[in-house]
């Protein structure tokens, strides 16, 4: 065994707790006794057990009782219940209250052993399981984000700070600043973390699909609509809801959405019971939702009500410092992806990256290391493999807008205005990617 597994032996018999004391001993565990349920509730107050085995029939409180208070101190106890008068309802009884299971005396010493060696044998893979767990989520928080410029520093110690907490987040940022990627790091850092984190792009849905999409449908709500099924929300109890590009919702869903949080409560489209779920909520933007709300575009109430806490996640162009750890890091994960020999980047390749302005933000440079490791043949990736167009690397806009523009105008014009196409290699729903189009009046080059 890893640990000696703790017992407390509850019985009024002198004889009865002396003799499982010295098995238990000698096979190994740590053994402590009481003479009565108030003694071993009194031992259970300063100490904890693996195992308690007890009697059900003492004097004062019996073993019953003695079971529903150790559950109600520690509800994952594992309690044996001994009697010497076993009947079926009493069996019962126990199990129902949360007994592990009953013996029955006289005791059959293997019999014995062999039960109180298979809880232990519970207790011990239980206790391996939540070590693994917490070194998953180790791994997974070491591997999201990576940066130790300030920016992302100030972003590490935020994402610490909030974590701990049930408050809401906003997290603002531009499009491809990993937004989605500290919304996951706040979640597998929180209490909720062993429960789902389910993620809906608002900006991909129509009102009447994100409506559906949240708050789950009946059999016949609408045509096409022949099951039950669940909503976000519902998935999301004990967990985290993640609300990307929320600043899209239209007015009406600003509405449904502010009386969900505030009674934490839907009812499904098309049926009538009122369903409650135990969430916390976390969203994502790339647009200013404040002047939204001075504008009249955005509930103030529901502005307030979701920023709690307010994250905002810095640009590639204002953490250059990390471009090369960055750049390493999307190395290994192609190299591995795609079983090829791990490849290292020259100086040069370095240089040009280091001074492009990147209005895709990492995203942007993901795709470019991931599209120079399939295309590249050497041990070295050169400038020659990355897919920067001449003359950008280097170059100044006059404002963010024109960043952007021109970025989205560069991938339509290599897809050759395939939105699809386009839409996959920016990382963007196909409805956000027309609303750029219609927003900056591009069009395909004639």
């Amino acid at each position: 065994m890893a640990r000696k597994v703790s017992i407390l032996i509850v019985d009024d018999e002198d004889s009865v707790r002396d003799s499982l004391y010295n098995w238990f001993i000698e096979d190994g565990y740590r053994v402590e006794s009481a003479e009565d349920a108030k003694k071993a509730l009194s031992i259970l107050e300063t100490e904890e057990f693996d195992i308690v085995l007890a009697d059900i029939k003492m004097p004062g409180m019996d073993g019953l009782e003695m079971l529903k208070r150790i559950k109600a101190i520690r509800k994952d106890s594992i309690v044996i219940i001994m009697t010497a008068f076993a009947t079926v309802n009493t069996a019962v009884q126990a199990l129902k209250d949360g007994a592990y299971d009953y013996v029955t005396k006289p005791f059959d010493p293997d019999d014995l052993s062999h039960l109180i060696r298979n809880a232990s044998k519970q207790i011990l893979l239980s206790e391996e399981n939540e070590k693994l767990k917490e070194k998953v989520v180790s791994l997974e928080n070491m591997e999201d984000l990576v940066g130790q410029s300030e920016a992302m520093q100030q972003v590490l110690r935020e994402i610490e700070s909030v974590s701990q907490s049930n408050a809401s987040v906003i997290i603002t940022g531009e499009s491809g600043t990993g937004k989605e990627l500290v919304a996951r790091a706040i979640h597998t850092n929180s209490p909720r973390r062993f429960f789902p984190m389910v993620c809906v792009h608002c900006g991909a849905l129509s009102e009447s699909l994100l409506e559906s999409e949240l708050f789950g449908h009946e059999k016949g709500a609408f045509t096409g609509a022949v099951y039950n099924r669940k909503g976000r929300f519902e998935m999301a109890d004990s967990g985290t809801i993640f609300l990307d590009e929320i600043a899209t919702i239209s007015a009406k869903m600003q509405v449904e959405l502010l009386r969900v949080l505030e009674s934490r409560s839907f009812v499904r489209v098309g049926g009538h019971k009122e369903i409650t779920s135990d969430f916390r909520v976390i969203c994502a933007t790339n647009r200013n939702l404040k002047q939204m709300v001075d504008s009249g575009e955005f509930r103030e109430d529901l502005y307030y009500r979701l920023n709690v806490v307010n994250i905002t996640v810095p640009p590639l162009r204002e953490r250059t410092d990390d471009i090369p750890l960055l750049v390493n890091h999307f190395i290994k994960k192609f190299c591995v992806a795609m079983n090829k020999p791990l490849v290292t980047i020259d100086n040069a390749a370095l240089k040009v990256l280091e001074e492009y302005s990147f209005p895709g933000n990492i995203r942007e440079l993901e795709n470019m290391i991931e599209r120079a490791i399939v295309v590249g043949n050497g041990k070295k990736i050169s400038v020659k493999d990355l897919p920067v167009t001449e003359g950008v690397a280097g170059n100044t806009f006059e404002s963010l807008t024109d960043l952007e523009k021109n970025h989205i105008t560069q991938i339509l014009n290599k897809y050759s205005w395939n939105i699809s196409a386009a839409a996959k290699a920016l990382q963007v729903d196909r409805v956000t990617l027309y609303n750029k189009i219609k927003k900056y009046d591009l069009k395909p080059a004639k």
